[in-house]
């Protein structure tokens, strides 16, 4: 399904590229493989997308959230003007793609958002017609490349950082355990990937079915494919808030303890903060952003506007802040796709990151554990991507 949506943009984008190409290069310079030509002088026109006017209230909050966002980081841009213009995505890809048009149209020469996936994909549809890069909020993969860009964190990121510092640390043989619903099966073939860019290998790998009995019944398969592979640790692709408190329950139970083997969780264990209470999770490893700079960014945005941000606010500041950071140069090629995946990468709310050519990016996190229910990082996050850590 997920496939779908990149083959039918990169069609679409060849074929408005075969029909319109003249009357683009006529009309304004734009390299439609790469993206539009700035004039860094003047100020930069830029559209956000939000998930403004959804059925769901709390679109309106995230609508909020990524603007209040937005506006801070601009307001760090010393030198670097940004003409910011708020478009109302409603959550929906019909109306995405309408107002990613009405944005080009209006001169726009890089969007950032929209949300949700499908939104995004068809933003950066109707955006590729005109050359404009889409910077989305999405963290789906699925959606990644042409001329849409993913700022959200990713599975592959968190599984690469993880698997090779597992690896660094003599546990290199990894048990795989994942849901049978498409997020664990993303997340288990994330892990199959890290392992072979990496020092790790998967040793096996179990799936559950995502439900109580369904859990209970991997146990013993879990434990006994671990002893026979002769793994080191324990992959989990679970959630605080799906399978892992009952899996980190009943695998010491089953003789599967954390003084024989390695727990590592593809997800953030330490949100919400009571499952740092949970006696299963203590000594677990799990990657989150430098949480130095994610504090910093929290503080700085609850100072300003009353309240503490979501955690996908990160992404709009990051989103200005990369685009202020390219402007910046004076290259009037600042907003193509090469300078955008420029190796250096950007600062962000949660430390270093970069955008790939396959439009996902790279992120430096932090190696966490779980120690006396409070979290301990136990291998800092990179400050930079010639550093260790990638």
């Amino acid at each position: 399904m997920f496939a779908v949506f990149r083959n039918a943009r990169k069609a679409a984008c060849a074929a408005a590229v075969a029909i319109s190409s003249f009357a683009l290069v006529a009309c304004e310079p734009v390299s439609l493989s790469t993206g539009p030509t700035i004039n860094t002088s003047k100020p930069v026109p830029v559209a956000l997308l939000v998930p403004r006017g959804s059925a769901n209230q709390s679109d309106g909050v995230i609508a909020r959230n990524l603007e209040n966002a937005a506006r801070m980081a601009i307001a760090d841009l010393n030198g670097v003007q940004i003409d910011l213009r708020i478009y109302d995505s409603a959550a929906n890809p019909t109306t995405a793609a309408n107002v990613a048009t009405r944005a080009v149209n209006e001169g726009a020469r890089i969007i950032l958002g929209p949300v949700y996936a499908e939104a995004a994909n068809a933003a950066g549809l109707a955006a590729a017609q005109r050359g404009v890069n889409v910077l989305a909020f999405s963290n789906n993969t699925a959606i990644a490349g042409g001329n849409v860009y993913i700022l959200g964190p990713t599975f592959d990121n968190t599984a690469r950082r993880l698997a090779r510092y597992a690896a660094s640390q003599g546990k290199p043989d990894l048990l795989v355990v994942s849901g049978d619903d498409p997020a664990g099966q993303a997340g288990r073939d994330a892990i199959n990937r890290a392992a072979s860019q990496s020092n790790a290998t998967v040793a096996g790998s179990v799936s559950y079915q995502l439900s109580q009995q369904g859990v209970i019944n991997s146990i013993p398969v879990i434990r006994d494919t671990a002893a026979q592979r002769g793994a080191d640790a324990v992959f989990m692709t679970a959630t605080t808030a799906g399978a892992l408190p009952l899996l980190t329950q009943l695998l010491p139970e089953a003789g599967v303890r954390s003084e024989n083997y390695q727990y590592i969780g593809l997800t953030r264990w330490d949100i919400p903060q009571q499952t740092l209470q949970l006696p299963g999770v203590q000594g677990g490893w799990f990657a989150i952003p430098d949480p130095q700079k994610a504090q910093v960014f929290r503080e700085r945005y609850t100072a300003t506007y009353g309240t503490p941000p979501l955690p996908i606010a990160g992404l709009a500041f990051d989103g200005i802040a990369a685009i202020g950071a390219l402007v910046a140069a004076g290259n009037s090629e600042a907003l193509t796709g090469a300078a955008l995946t420029q190796g250096a990468g950007f600062q962000g709310t949660g430390g270093v990151f970069r955008l790939r050519p396959d439009g996902t990016n790279d992120r430096g996190l932090a190696v966490a554990t779980i120690q006396d229910k409070k979290v301990v990082i136990i291998d800092p996050a990179p400050q930079s991507f010639a550093g260790a850590g990638f």
